[in-house]
């Protein structure tokens, strides 16, 4: 069962110092997962000693309080290698990003929605794959996206079980904040 971060939450101390920023509305923290279009998951390395963090495509799966994130990926390589020594795992999805300009105190900041979160990720057996690159595909597509199923043997899907989310925002619509338009390209 996830378990949302509140306030209250003590368990790794206080998630989030702003509490005008926290968002801890369930649904409000899912609509930001539903804007991303890349999850960032944090696996252990420990013999770098350093997080090893990768940018990847991502779908969601909700039942009832139970959130599940699926990924894919190659048959082999470092990521499968750390989870298979480690499965604790740390994810962060960020969108609505706005360079805010504060001319008369000459200063910006960025205005954005995030989550962050912690749970237990684990490949999925073969007879489950096919539902996970679905619930992934449902992310970008449509529901009946059809696609080949010829890759499927070269592909891994990684399932990551939610246990704990935070969300965060930064709305900065105050007066005097100039919006930046980026140059055309």
């Amino acid at each position: 069962m996830t378990v949302w971060a509140t306030p209250d939450d003590v368990l790794r101390g206080d998630p989030v110092i702003r509490k005008d920023r926290e968002i801890t509305d369930r649904a409000a923290q899912l609509a930001i997962i539903e804007a991303c279009d890349v999850c960032r998951v944090a696996l252990n390395d420990p013999e770098s000693g350093y997080p090893y963090v990768v940018p990847l495509n991502f779908g969601e799966e909700v039942s009832g309080d139970d959130v599940t994130l699926y990924f894919h990926s190659a048959r082999r390589g470092t990521k499968l290698d750390l989870i298979a020594r480690d499965p604790r795992a740390t994810f962060e999805m960020d969108c609505d990003h706005e360079l805010i300009f504060y001319s008369e105190r000459m200063d910006c900041t960025m205005g954005y929605r995030s989550v962050i979160g912690h749970g237990t990720i684990e490949i999925v057996p073969e007879e489950e794959r096919l539902h996970g690159l679905r619930v992934l595909m449902r992310h970008y597509h449509a529901e009946d996206f059809d696609f080949s199923l010829k890759l499927l043997p070269a592909t891994t899907v990684l399932r990551l079980r939610v246990e704990q989310m935070w969300g965060k925002r930064r709305n900065n619509d105050r007066p005097g904040a100039l919006r930046w338009v980026p140059p055309e390209r």
